[in-house]
């Protein structure tokens, strides 16, 4: 089976210097209540054939009572799968995840019979970086745009039907892929049915339907049973576990909160393979999300250098004063 650039990747953690962390300050996600979870957390939610992913996140945000909830990456009516909605203050999670790779499983209907060798032969060629002009009803601008195929599996050929599975880049058109395959083939092709199965981290396998939702959060209110629910709501540190990640101080973290750039004295531990130009999530020792950003440093030098700015800032996701404000190192 293939796979996504970021999985299958164990990237080694280096430590520039030991330091304890102090249970005081902060929580680790594995720690936080179902009331906090509510709040502060992910669902991937099965999305069913029918409703807009807009649609979807409105249920999940009424089902739950939140003011907020976003989803990471829009799926078609028809389309069904894999839709993480971020619920709360986790909304703007959803952002690092609409440009990690997404897989798909996808039924094609050629418009004629052709060997299942040419079948084959042709689809191989569609692997690699290739040129997609978006359909006329996209959300983007429709231009020629270059876009990544990862890896194409065909799993059956049945006279004019190929299914097949495809690992790509984010905002790739699978509807498009069909076409121009169809078009490659001399023959002509749609996609008839489409199902996401990846979308970064998010795998079929912690899926919930709504009423899967509906369910667990009825035990929680009317039964005061939250076992369910907690399965269901993911801490937003799931949301960044396709990126590289740099662990910082505790003394460092309060000056993030309130918009600093983390400079390089502020870190204890660093992944392997970060190079410049890469989003990162910087974390607490505790493993809490505190911010996405731009890494400016290679992991070496974050290890070998003692002064200089490791990461330029993006998102900043804790808030002010959770831990300690601490002098600016």
């Amino acid at each position: 089976m293939g796979k996504l650039p970021f999985e299958g990747k164990n990237r080694a953690v280096l430590v520039k210097r030991t330091m304890k962390t102090d249970p005081k300050f902060g929580k680790s996600p594995e720690e936080r209540t179902t009331d906090e979870l509510l709040d502060y957390s992910i669902v991937n939610i099965d999305k069913p054939a029918g409703p807009s992913s807009h649609q979807v996140s409105a249920y999940v945000k009424k089902i739950v009572g939140v003011d907020k909830a976003g989803h990471s990456g829009t799926l078609d009516p028809k389309v069904t799968g894999v839709l993480p909605v971020a619920v709360g203050r986790a909304t703007r999670i959803a952002e690092s995840l609409l440009t990690a790779g997404k897989e798909y499983v996808c039924l094609m209907k050629l418009h004629k019979l052709v060997s299942d060798e040419k079948i084959r032969e042709v689809m191989k060629k569609f692997v690699g970086k290739i040129r997609q002009l978006p359909p006329i009803k996209s959300a983007v601008k429709r231009r020629l745009r270059y876009r990544t195929i990862y890896y194409i599996e065909i799993l059956d050929i049945k006279e004019k039907s190929v299914l097949f599975i495809v690992g790509c880049q984010a905002g790739t058109y699978i509807r498009k892929l069909c076409h121009d395959i169809g078009a490659t083939l001399g023959v002509g092709a749609n996609m008839f049915e489409l199902r996401r199965t990846k979308a970064g981290p998010f795998t079929e396998e912690t899926l919930c339907t709504l009423q899967d939702l509906t369910d667990a959060f009825y035990y929680y209110k009317e039964e005061n049973d939250d076992k369910y629910l907690k399965k269901l709501l993911q801490p937003i540190e799931n949301g960044v576990l396709h990126l590289p990640k740099i662990w910082v101080l505790d003394s460092t973290v309060d000056t993030i909160c309130h918009g600093a750039s983390l400079k390089v004295p502020g870190i204890a531990k660093v992944e392997d393979g970060i190079e410049p130009d890469l989003k990162v999530a910087i974390m607490t020792l505790k493993g809490e999300l505190v911010a996405v950003g731009i890494s400016l440093l290679t992991s070496k030098k974050i290890l070998t250098q003692e002064r200089g700015v490791a990461v330029k800032l993006g998102q900043v996701f804790m808030s002010p004063g959770v831990y300690p404000k601490i002098e600016k190192v």
